[in-house]
């Protein structure tokens, strides 16, 4: 571990504390490559204590009132807001974002936060009175336990966020271990949930690798886990965290396709497929990854997609606002995303070659486009979580859809047309979880589900809105019988 670099810190219980250990993971720079902090790898050790605070915290905090609980989350939003554009840079930072998009990770956060606020009404039972002579029935939810969360790299702020603020509002205690190479921004987004007055051992923050996953998935005293990764770790954690006994809601990885028809408007459909495609240099499972150019409309919209793509302006999120896209997350993924480059070249057309860029100081990778892809290829079903679109030519929607629901993800996909009836084929058909209309990127608000299928998502119930409320509470149903047949009679 370098000295010049310092580590980042651990939130046990009541106390922010600098753990060394054996082993540290480098936070880079994705900009310019350069060391930024050092993440120390905690064992099940340093793990179990934070269950431990976050166990003993459980039963104070499950009991205070759920306005108390909200008012906490009021004064978290507050200080998000005040402290938005420091957020935001450190995102772009540790992430390589550009601002916009940093700005954009928080924000979706941050509407969960707000939902969060009106845990009142979101975790009000039901009651009925008569449901059987002289018997009331009534439901309550109430939390349940102690909960962990595992987030990914790509959204520091964002999926963190879809986890802790309903979990905690819910009157859960809460343990976090975020991304190793993005570990900044949680240890911001936990400090200002202390400072809105969260009592001490209802967030704890750990960070680590395999170890501190295993110990998440096994640990007695957890009760649900929710986890964000690739489709590989989402069933690992699923199984695992299964077989002992915890809930899990595990979201994968995803192959989305964007549908353009002939009839799609020619302007906001570029628009919207340059963001989907490229936004967060693609590093997002909702990254728009297939355009499938229906018919007659596949050459044109090559041809302005590849001038588009010449004109993207890629750099360092510090050289300003003017900057449509950063880089990937580290040397690793860079050398991965030009290796399958490399290799699918040789299967189908290198349109645009995105390698131009890897000797640039940081970790970049240029907008890439294949065109003649077909389902028989290999970069069809293949997650490549970067800035590669691969272009499809289908006869006409049938085909396309039919091409759609070969893929083994189902996370999201998108059509552009100004058909009525080919948006309703379309959302009817198509087998995944999001579907948007003349939408590039349909990532559904904070009141609504991530509603991701098959080997997007394991489990039962997403994340979000109030499928998220029910992950994090458990009903107990009561029934009730007060009647006259026991006035008269006393003792036994």
């Amino acid at each position: 571990m370098s000295s010049a670099t310092s580590i980042v810190p651990s939130l046990i219980g009541k106390n922010w504390e600098k753990i060394k250990t054996k082993e540290y993971t480098k936070v880079y720079n994705p900009a310019s490559g350069k060391v930024i902090s050092n993440t120390p790898m905690l064992t099940s050790t340093e793990v179990s204590k934070a269950i431990k605070f976050a166990k003993t915290a459980f039963p104070q905090w499950s009991k205070e009132p759920p306005t108390r609980r909200a008012n906490i989350m009021h004064n978290y939003r507050s200080l998000l807001k005040q402290n938005f554009n420091e957020i935001a840079e450190l995102i772009s930072t540790e992430n390589g974002k550009t601002i916009i998009e940093a700005r954009g990770d928080i924000q979706r956060g941050f509407e969960v936060v707000e939902y969060a606020c009106g845990i009142a009404e979101h975790q009000k039972g039901e009651s009925l009175s008569q449901v059987a002579e002289n018997i009331d029935g009534i439901t309550v939810r109430e939390p349940i336990g102690v909960c962990a969360g595992i987030s990914p790299f790509n959204f520091p702020a964002m999926v963190p966020m879809w986890m802790f603020p309903i979990a905690i509002a819910c009157g859960n205690t809460f343990v976090l271990k975020p991304s190793e190479k993005v570990p900044l921004t949680a240890v911001r987004l936990v400090e200002l949930l202390l400072e809105a007055g969260l009592p001490d051992g209802v967030m704890n923050l750990v960070h680590g690798g395999k170890e501190v996953v295993d110990t998440l998935c096994t640990h007695p005293d957890i009760s649900a886990i929710s986890f964000v990764g690739s489709s590989t770790i989402a069933k690992y954690v699923y199984k695992l965290g299964s077989s002992n006994g915890k809930r899990v809601q595990a979201g994968g990885a995803a192959k989305n396709a964007l549908v353009v028809m002939p009839d799609a408007d020619p302007d906001s459909t570029l628009r919207a497929v340059m963001s989907a495609s490229f936004g967060c240099a693609g590093q997002r499972c909702m990254a728009g990854s297939l355009l499938i150019g229906v018919g007659e409309i596949a050459k044109p919209l090559k041809e302005k997609l590849i001038d588009a793509m010449n004109n993207l302006k890629v750099g360092a999120p510090v050289l300003g606002p003017d900057i449509n896209m950063g880089p990937v997350i580290d040397k690793v993924s860079q050398d991965r995303i030009t290796s399958i480059i490399d290799n699918v070249s040789k299967e189908v057309n290198l349109e645009r070659d995105g390698r131009d860029l890897v000797n640039n100081e940081g970790f970049f990778v240029g907008p890439t486009l294949f065109s003649n892809v077909l389902p028989d290829t290999s970069i069809f079903k293949q997650e490549v979580f970067g800035p590669v679109l691969s272009m499809m030519n289908p006869k006409d929607l049938s085909q396309a859809i039919s091409w759609i629901n070969q893929l083994n993800y189902g996370n999201g996909s998108s059509i552009f047309t100004q058909s009525g009836a080919a948006a309703k084929e379309f959302k009817s058909k198509i087998k995944c979880g999001m579907i948007g209309i003349n939408v590039g990127v349909p990532a559904p608000m904070s009141m609504f589900p991530f509603s991701g299928w098959n080997d997007s998502f394991y489990g039962d119930l997403h994340m979000q809105g109030n499928e998220g409320v029910q992950f994090y509470t458990r009903q107990k149903v009561t029934l009730s019988r007060w009647d006259n047949t026991y006035h008269n009679k006393s003792g036994w």
